[in-house]
């Protein structure tokens, strides 16, 4: 539960939790850091795995809107694997609303730290306050797994016709996610500006909003 790592993070563990029943695949709410009011959106594992979709995309940006407005800096817990696929996902506008949740982070200038804690795929990553986007800080914990798509979906494309003829896919699949997915390759990109171990992530974080003030 998302909600245990920022009670970590935030004084005295109090989130004022906005929409709990609304898109709860994403977590979104007001906190204090040090004192110093804060908004917290977080992707939630619990509900769809973390995927983004068209209502979670929704709440993201009115949520990153509302902050901006009034100037309260972002903490961004990013644990996705993607965007929902499917049928019923493009007919309520998932590209539409997603796109709206880009736009939020891109024209926001409130200060704004991105935390990956676990994986970060594709357009989510990048939706989620990437650096791209013109976050003031990108953190990620040292397990944590960044790249274009998953292992097992990346070498469905990539090695397809390998797969065709007896490749064993899980062993592709473990290949892939070894050289392309881990933090230090993100790191070395540039995405990734600091790898912190979880004990020190509440006073990086800290320290990071109290210089982009």
């Amino acid at each position: 539960d998302v909600r245990e790592v920022a009670a970590r993070l935030i004084d005295d563990g109090e989130l004022l939790e906005f929409g709990p029943r609304w898109a709860r695949n994403l977590v979104v709410g007001f906190a204090r850091i040090e004192g110093s009011p804060v908004g917290v959106i977080a992707n939630q594992p619990h509900h769809l795995g973390g995927c983004l979709d068209a209502e979670s995309s929704q709440k993201g940006a009115w949520f990153v809107d509302l902050c901006d407005r009034f100037g309260v800096p972002l903490v961004v817990l990013v644990d996705t694997p993607g965007f929902l696929p499917g049928v019923k996902q493009e007919q309520a506008g998932v590209i539409r609303h997603g796109a709206s949740l880009l736009r939020a982070f891109g024209k926001a200038t409130t200060p704004r730290v991105t935390l990956t804690l676990r994986q970060a795929y594709g357009g989510a990553h990048i939706v989620m306050n990437s650096r791209d986007l013109g976050a003031d800080l990108t953190l990620a914990w040292p397990h944590a797994k960044i790249g274009v798509m998953g292992p097992r979906q990346a070498v469905e494309v990539v090695n397809r016709r390998e797969i065709a003829a007896g490749a064993d896919a899980d062993a592709l699949a473990d290949a892939y996610a070894a050289e392309h997915l881990p933090v230090r390759v993100a790191a070395q990109a540039g995405f990734i500006d600091e790898v912190i171990a979880p004990v020190d992530t509440r006073e990086r974080i800290a320290f990071a909003l109290e210089a982009a003030r």
